[in-house]
């Protein structure tokens, strides 16, 4: 398995000898090959942290560390083969309502190069301290809906009662090329 497979990975085992570090001559080789390793490892460093998915969920678009394969429709025509960024915008919903369709604008520019990576979320009922995934399948049948058009977030609760989950969170990511 190589490290494309791996992900992200720093090795742990760089060792720094302090006392070496101390008496090393400035103009010498050995403290420029230093540098030189500490600048990559620096590096190293830099890359995969930029690598990494990020952890903030805003209610704007932000890019989020994520990436895709580069666009196999760009490839054919002769683009430059480079990994796509994902893009991420959370939907604050609100509360569900009783027995029905509930719809939120995304505000999200949504053209012919978009392509939805993800979209999920979850309910909260803050008084019973219940909190449910969207979308949501249930053995009663008691399922709720989730999915979304280029101008709105739809979450249908599908005959349920569902008006005591009064925050709504979604989050969708996507692509732009």
């Amino acid at each position: 398995m190589g490290i494309e497979e791996l992900g992200s990975y720093i090795p742990t085992t760089q060792v720094w000898d302090i006392e070496e570090l101390q008496q090393a001559d400035v103009k010498s080789p050995a403290f420029k090959e230093l540098l030189i390793r500490l600048y990559q490892n620096i590096n190293n460093i830099a890359q995969v942290i930029n690598d990494k998915d990020t952890g903030l969920y805003n209610t704007s678009e932000f890019v989020c560390g994520q990436t895709y394969f580069p666009n196999p429709n760009a490839a054919a025509n002769g683009a430059p083969d480079t990994r796509r960024q994902v893009y991420r915008q959370v939907v604050n919903f609100g509360t569900l309502t009783v027995n029905g369709l509930n719809t939120v604008a995304h505000h999200i520019p949504i053209n012919s190069s978009f392509t939805v990576t993800r979209i999920y979320g979850a309910a909260t009922d803050p008084v019973a301290n219940l909190w449910i995934p969207l979308p949501y399948v249930a053995a009663a049948g008691n399922n709720i809906a989730l999915w979304a058009d280029d101008t709105n977030v739809y979450i249908n609760t599908l005959g349920t009662d569902r008006s005591s989950y009064t925050i709504t969170y979604v989050v969708i990511e996507y692509l732009k090329q």
